[in-house]
This record gives C-alpha cells, sequence and structure tokens, in this order.
C-alpha cells in the first residue's frame, strides 16, 4: 500500500506509518493535568500536615517550658532571674562549641564528630596550667586553646584530609574512634575524678545591679560570651578571611578556582573551631566541672544548636544556641 494512501491517515512518514495526530496529544493532555492536579494536592497536604506538627511542637514547648517559666516569675521573680542568668551564661559557652562545628560542617563539608573532644581538652589542659604550674587562669585562657588548636591542625593533616572526598560514613566513622581515643588519654593523664578548674581570685566575688546579687565570674562569662560572638562577626563579615570563609562555605569550587590556597583554608578554619571549643571548655571548667565523658555531653548540644540554626551560618549558631 503506498505512504500516502488515504486508508493509513492523513499524514504518514517515509515508512508508511502514520504520525501522531493532535486528537492523541489532546489525550494525553487531560492526563498529563490530571497528575499535575494530584502532585500539587499531595503537595499542600504535606505542607499542611508540617505545619500542624510544628504548630504541635510550639504547643508542647509552651507547656513544657514558658507555663513553668510564668509560674516561677510570678512566685519567686529573683530565682527566675538567676537561672535566666544561668542559662544565658551556659548558651554563649555552647554557642562557641557549635560556631566551629557549624564552619568546619558547612565549609568543609565534614562530620566532626570529635569537636566534643577540644572542648575537653581544652579544659583539662588548662586545669594543669592553673592548678599544677603557674596558677594563673589568663595563662591558661590564652595557651590551652593555642595548644588545642595545635592538635587539631596536626589531626586534620595527618588524618582528617584524606576524608574529605569520601563519603560521611567514613567521616563519622574516624572522627567518632578519635574521640574515644581522647577520653582514654584524658583518663590516663588527669584520671576519672571529676575536677574543677579554680576560677580567677579577680572574679570570685558577686555584682550587684539594681539590687540583686550575682556570681561575677558567671556575669563575666556572659560578657566574654557576647565579646567573642561580637568580635567573630566583624572577623567573618568585615575581613578578608572573612570574606573567603563565607565564600568557601557557598562554593569551595570557586575559591579555588579564584587562586586561593582552599587546603590552607580548611586548616585555618578546623584550627579556629577546635581553639572556639577549647577556649569554651577553659571558661566552663570554674563553673561545670571536668570529668572524662564531658565532650559528648557538649557535642550532643552542640548538634542541635546547628540543626536549629542551620550549618555555616554564624548567625544561625548564636541564636540557636540561645
Amino acid at each position: 500500500m503506498a505512504p500516502n494512501s488515504p486508508s493509513m491517515g492523513r499524514f504518514a512518514n517515509a515508512h508508511g506509518r502514520p504520525l501522531p495526530t493532535r486528537r492523541g496529544a489532546s489525550c494525553t493532555l487531560p492526563l498529563a493535568e490530571t497528575r499535575l492536579r494530584e502532585e500539587a494536592v499531595r503537595t499542600s497536604r504535606d505542607v499542611i500536615t508540617q505545619r500542624l506538627l510544628a504548630a504541635l511542637l510550639l504547643v508542647l514547648v509552651v507547656w513544657l517550658l514558658l507555663v513553668p517559666l510564668a509560674n516561677l516569675v510570678v512566685r519567686s521573680p529573683t530565682t527566675a532571674l538567676t537561672q535566666f542568668m544561668n542559662g544565658l551564661s551556659y548558651s554563649l559557652l555552647i554557642f562557641l562549641i557549635a560556631t566551629g562545628f557549624s564552619l568546619i560542617f558547612g565549609m568543609m563539608n565534614f562530620v566532626n564528630l570529635a569537636h566534643g573532644a577540644f572542648y575537653m581538652l581544652g579544659a583539662y589542659i588548662a586545669y594543669s596550667i592553673v592548678g599544677r604550674n603557674t596558677n594563673n587562669f589568663w595563662l591558661a585562657l590564652l595557651a590551652a586553646p593555642l595548644a588545642v588548636a595545635a592538635i587539631a591542625v596536626i589531626l586534620e593533616w595527618g588524618y582528617l584530609r584524606p576524608l574529605y572526598k569520601r563519603g560521611h560514613l567514613d567521616q563519622v566513622l574516624l572522627t567518632f574512634g578519635f574521640a574515644f581515643v581522647f577520653s582514654d588519654m584524658v583518663r590516663a593523664i588527669w584520671g576519672a575524678d571529676i575536677r574543677s578548674l579554680p576560677r580567677p581570685p579577680q572574679l570570685d566575688g558577686t555584682v550587684t545591679l539594681f539590687g540583686w546579687s550575682y556570681p561575677q565570674y558567671r556575669f563575666s562569662t556572659i560578657v566574654f560570651g557576647l565579646a567573642v560572638a561580637v568580635l567573630l562577626w566583624l572577623l567573618l563579615e568585615r575581613t578578608r578571611l572573612g570574606s573567603i570563609v563565607r565564600a568557601g562555605v557557598a562554593d569551595p569550587e570557586m575559591v579555588s578556582g579564584l587562586g586561593i590556597n582552599i587546603t590552607v583554608v580548611f586548616a585555618a578554619v578546623f584550627a579556629i573551631g577546635a581553639a572556639l571549643a577549647a577556649l569554651s571548655g577553659v571558661v566552663a571548667g570554674p563553673i561545670l566541672g571536668m570529668a572524662p565523658g564531658m565532650d559528648f555531653d557538649v557535642l550532643i548540644v552542640a548538634l542541635i544548636v546547628v540543626v536549629v540554626g542551620g550549618l555555616g551560618t554564624f548567625s544561625g549558631s548564636f541564636w540557636g544556641s540561645l
């Protein structure tokens, strides 16, 4: 039969097979529209479900936290204010840990579960400086973060750098193992007893605010945490290094393509994050004490802060910790 035979339809190809007509296309159009409508309905249902779950979580938080806090404010305003200040000082200490963890994960895409060990090492190294040698808290506040930063650089250069291109599972396994190694080292060197870092004599008193007394060291912790937060913000937002770090969080390949040694930047960010965690450990030593296993306690809270605030964001870590 000839290709142009009337029995084959109005249009045909070179092999005599009829081409699809507009009628066939119009038949598939309602099917596509139906699928789009179903997908839109499914998406709207998911959004409604998420909002309901968020509202339920908000109600639960209000019931568990805000209602008891309001009752405490009514019964004892002084106790409520003291608890608020204690929580603020603790949240700023967690902020120092979460900031380093967030920058490391956000920029390097590296899961470091040994980050809490830097907090623990900073506290114990400060304990050795203050309690056994110089009895100088301010020297420990400077030397302990530097020592932990040096340990972090060696750890990053010798063990963690080969894992950058691997999956998160390998990173988690290795850093989790290092967390146990550091914990055993602390137990072997300093023992398993609960210890406390002596506070500086200059801050061993109380401050009076509007007729209300509060421990001077805890108040200094709040001021110190806010000061470090401002300095970190200036470093990240007003310096060239901060611009490189923020660009590295957004697009590490582009930063490397501009001629910047991204490996050195990674090592610097890793060292700064470890130093911040160690600094938090030194400041928290006189308040929370020290014991093997303290690294996992703060690591869990830091992970929660990072999830709530967002990865690689300074402001997210700050508000998430609060």
